[in-house]
């Protein structure tokens, strides 16, 4: 868990109990109660009032709120909607943290628009994507962050077999299927494969380094001034 993420939930345990312990906060999270400790003094250090009692606990005073983040109906539904696309679209640990992100919103959420939560309108069925295909999708976005190349093993449209070597620059997602871009070392060139195609992927430890006419960036500018050609 990033601290950042850590310190939100310790002051949301202190909301939410009349009093706890370092122990018990360590314990909800996972970490030592050294770290507890140093990071109950960075909140008092930053104004967050932190009530300490000797052999009873932490408490925070009562009239203490985070800093409100303020949505309106239809800001939230568009939240939402770009929630249960990752949660029924995305890999299993995308899916996760976007679950994450949403409990963090409805803990600041006002009243009148806690219902919001409960009552969508807007659904969004997961079974467009090939289960098999997002289990790809964790190594495939660790390499892009990375910049690791990846040892592809792909079926063509053809249905021939063909071993790449190449370097993920970005993934898309078409409504359907899962596309990745690359920088194929054989081709000299960007390629875009089909995530339901691969056979199957081996990210090296190799890394790669990309000019400026090997990035996604580029790499769409081309795309776009090749459609205006087309018209």
């Amino acid at each position: 868990m990033r601290r950042g993420d850590r310190l939100f939930q310790i002051v949301q345990l202190l909301r939410t109990h009349k009093k706890i312990t370092a122990l018990q906060m360590a314990e909800r999270l996972s970490v030592s109660e050294r770290t507890i400790y140093r990071d109950m003094q960075d909140l008092s250090l930053s104004s967050v009032p932190i009530i300490s009692e000797t052999g009873v606990g932490y408490s925070i005073d009562s009239s203490y709120s985070l800093p409100p983040i303020i949505f309106n109906e239809d800001e939230l539904e568009a939240l939402l909607l770009g929630v249960h696309m990752v949660q029924s679209w995305s890999d299993k640990h995308l899916a996760a943290e976007a679950t994450r992100a949403l409990e963090k919103i409805a803990c600041i959420l006002p009243a009148h628009l806690q219902s919001t939560l409960t009552n969508q309108q807007i659904l969004v069925p997961d079974f467009h994507v090939l289960s098999e295909a997002s289990l790809l999708l964790p190594d495939i976005r660790r390499a892009i962050k990375q910049k690791n190349k990846i040892k592809l093993f792909y079926k063509r449209e053809d249905n021939e077999s063909s071993v790449r070597m190449i370097w993920p620059l970005g993934l898309f997602f078409w409504g359907k299927v899962w596309t990745m871009v690359a920088w194929c070392e054989m081709r000299n060139d960007y390629r875009q494969f089909r995530i339901d195609r691969i056979e199957q992927l081996k990210v090296k430890h190799d890394g790669f380094i990309t000019d400026e006419k090997q990035t996604l960036k580029h790499y769409l500018l081309q795309a776009c001034e090749n459609d205006k050609k087309k018209m």
